[in-house]
């Protein structure tokens, strides 16, 4: 067990709701290293005791910021250590929690990343590969739900997503990936927007949790069915989930054009959505 100290003057405003919807998933084992948090330990020191008593992340381990060497790339040092350099502050305490939750999937993205660092080096531009990995680390998400609800997303056809279709919403599960994405959401705003991969389910079929959604969606960049180079993100603002919001009870919540926004251009219905037939079985 860590040593109780007192609680660092930087995690004094971390005003965390884990009854969050969209900390479900998260919930158990983030309480738990919030409290070590609370209890004087770094980020990192906490992430590692979680880690350790539900036998995560084997062979890994979070370090301090201060271990990463001047020079060396953040991904590349992941890679090549095994160690992931962990600052005293919320961004990199989610970031945490989904290395812990999404092991797979944050493994596979390191290894996307390291390889396009050693193939290119670090450069000003992150290239197309490294850039929408980016963005699912980020900002992403997995939304497994049925079709109807798929189409309505690919097409921006928000009142059919958020409305006429609402009921169907109780068969779909969004799972956040993006650990700048679940900070934000401390602070929840309407016009928070998450770039997802869409996933349609059969109507009936359990949406799959966590862990099971980890292994299959990084099998699914590792066998190339989802190409992230194409960005097969499609934006949402996450808000406007049913359950997510009380003020999404009031209809008129759609209304607002600056956040519910028509497609720009007809590809914006074009988008790369994985088959169900992928999700079967």
């Amino acid at each position: 067990m860590l040593a109780e100290q007192q609680p660092a003057r930087w995690a004094a405003d971390w005003n965390i709701d884990w009854q969050a919807p969209w900390l479900v998933q998260l919930q158990v084992l983030g309480q738990s290293a919030h409290e070590y948090v609370q209890g004087g330990a770094t980020v990192a020191q906490a992430l590692q005791q979680v880690a350790l008593e539900h036998g995560l992340l084997p062979g890994w381990q979070f370090v301090d910021q201060q271990q990463l060497p001047a020079g060396v790339a953040y991904e590349a040092f992941i890679h090549d250590r095994r160690c992931i350099p962990t600052r005293d502050n919320l961004h990199d305490f989610f970031n945490g929690l989904i290395w812990l939750h999404w092991p797979r999937l944050k493994q596979q993205l390191n290894r996307l990343q390291a390889a396009e660092i050693a193939r290119q080096g670090v450069g000003a531009q992150r290239g197309r590969l490294r850039d929408a990995i980016t963005v699912l680390d980020e900002n992403g998400g997995l939304l497994l739900a049925p079709e109807a609800l798929c189409a309505a997303l690919r097409q921006r056809r928000w009142q059919d997503l958020f409305v006429a279709h609402r009921a169907l919403w109780a068969q779909a599960r969004f799972l956040p990936i993006g650990h700048a994405l679940l900070e934000k959401l401390v602070h929840p705003r309407k016009s928070i927007t998450a770039h997802v991969i869409c996933v349609p389910v059969q109507e009936g079929r359990q949406a799959m949790a966590t862990a099971e959604a980890d292994g299959w969606l990084s099998a699914q960049i590792a066998g190339g069915a989802c190409n992230l180079a194409d960005k097969p993100y499609l934006p949402i603002p996450i808000l406007g989930i049913p359950g997510w919001s009380h003020e999404n009870q009031n209809f008129s919540f759609y209304d607002d054009s600056l956040v519910f926004r028509a497609p720009r251009t007809a590809q914006a219905t074009q988008q790369q959505v994985l088959p169900e037939r992928e999700l079967a079985g």
